[in-house]
């Protein structure tokens, strides 16, 4: 039986994979009376007269909402919200699993940003945190952005900025292997969707230097003279790069690179493109299933170091890495945002998980334990040393509670 298979009889047979489970019994009357009525209006009362009441009475404080509209869903496409249900099951099942935070799947039926952030505003009463997942670009970033302005929560969409920290995470690792520094290498991503937007911005918040990035798109080289193609997420990338405005198409971007960056689709990456790059090449193909270029491939062009988005080769770049104890590190000091401070925290603690890096060992694998516990910390010290925190917890109180934290 093959795994397509075999997930669809275990999804079958447990009719999905989440359940609501009671964190306390009910077995008789007065246990009745403390859960619900008469009891719950206590609780109720506390509420209604200071509504951050709720973090204390309620499990809010700990839960996470998991909102698509389908649009984009794993390399499926746009297959409708009822369809994305699995996915977001399962990601809830990660956050649970990972870091212990409460998640549950809400599919929006509906591809108008507007409705989405609108939808997304009026259960925030419920909810601390939103895991935006499978919106297609540029909605994305226009909900992400508003979501941002117009709620308290902390909005954390992880097609974008969970590859973006992990991505980060490794190439730190990758870099110190091959003796060479972010602010001097010269990077190429093909692919300008939502994670290649987010990584290149990331990236240059640690020190990439924007004169030393090159974009491609299907169409070549991202640049600002470029006529065909550039809808405005490419008009910022271009902006963000290739300031002597190079033409042509990935072989010419290619040429004398340290790192490349695939987040786009197979087999675009040859052989003869890697002899191209400069010295001791790092080679990121993170297409999914099939890599820019096949991790054998690479290795016999005299690629130094290979990572890709499978679980089949060494130096998987895995968003569970990041997104359960980004979020729990948030929810853990009610952080207004995910700002680029914590996300950067969070990536310097995946790096620094994996003791002895090696060609086959930058980043850890995601059953090491204790990895969403140290990124939660990392995250929540970031949020309180940016004010983006609204309860003030200190280190001690910090390490206590994501001790907890482990796999």
């Amino acid at each position: 039986m093959d795994v397509y298979q075999e997930a669809l009889e275990m999804h079958h047979k447990h009719q999905g994979k989440i359940s609501v489970e009671s964190k306390v019994e009910v077995n008789n009357s007065r246990d009745l009376s403390l859960a619900y009525s008469p009891g719950v209006a206590e609780p109720c009362r506390e509420i209604a007269r200071d509504k951050l009441n709720s973090f204390k009475y309620t499990s809010r404080g700990n839960l996470v909402a998991v909102v698509s509209s389908g649009t984009a869903v794993l390399g499926l496409g746009n297959i409708g919200p009822e369809a994305a249900l699995p996915v977001m099951e399962g990601k809830a099942v990660l956050f649970k699993k990972f870091a212990g935070v409460d998640a549950f799947p809400l599919c929006v039926d509906s591809t108008d940003p507007d409705e989405i952030v609108n939808f997304v505003k009026m259960v925030e009463p419920t909810f601390a945190g939103i895991n935006l997942e499978d919106i297609a670009a540029p909605d994305c970033f226009y909900i992400e952005d508003r979501l941002q302005q117009e709620t308290d929560m902390a909005i954390f969409h992880d097609d974008q900025h969970g590859t973006a920290i992990v991505t980060y995470a490794g190439l730190m690792n990758a870099l110190k292997l091959v003796d060479k520094k972010l602010s001097s290498c010269k990077l190429v991503v093909n692919g300008a969707g939502a994670s290649a937007t987010a990584t290149v911005k990331l990236l240059i918040q640690a020190g990439l230097k924007e004169e030393n990035i090159i974009i491609c798109d299907s169409l070549g080289v991202i640049h600002e003279d470029r006529e065909q193609g550039l809808t405005e997420t490419k008009k910022e990338l271009a902006r963000l790069s290739n300031p002597n405005n190079l033409d042509g198409d990935l072989a010419t971007a290619v040429r004398g690179a340290d790192v490349f960056l695939g987040l786009s689709v197979g087999d675009v990456l040859s052989r003869e493109m890697v002899r191209e790059m400069a010295k001791d090449p790092i080679v990121f193909a993170l297409a999914n299933p099939t890599p820019e270029i096949a991790p054998e491939a690479a290795r016999e062009a005299g690629a130094k170091i290979i990572a890709t988005g499978r679980s089949d080769y060494p130096n998987q770049i895995n968003n569970v890495l990041a997104f359960p104890g980004v979020l729990k590190g948030a929810l853990t000091v009610r952080s207004r945002e995910i700002n680029d401070e914590m996300k950067l925290a969070a990536a310097r603690a995946i790096s620094g998980l994996t003791e002895k890096p090696g060609a086959e060992k930058i980043v850890p694998e995601p059953f090491e334990p204790g990895i969403a516990g140290e990124v939660a910390l990392a995250t929540a010290e970031a949020a309180l040393e940016t004010g983006a925190a609204r309860i003030q917890k200190s280190r001690e109180e910090l390490v206590k509670i994501m001790e907890e934290t482990t796999f």
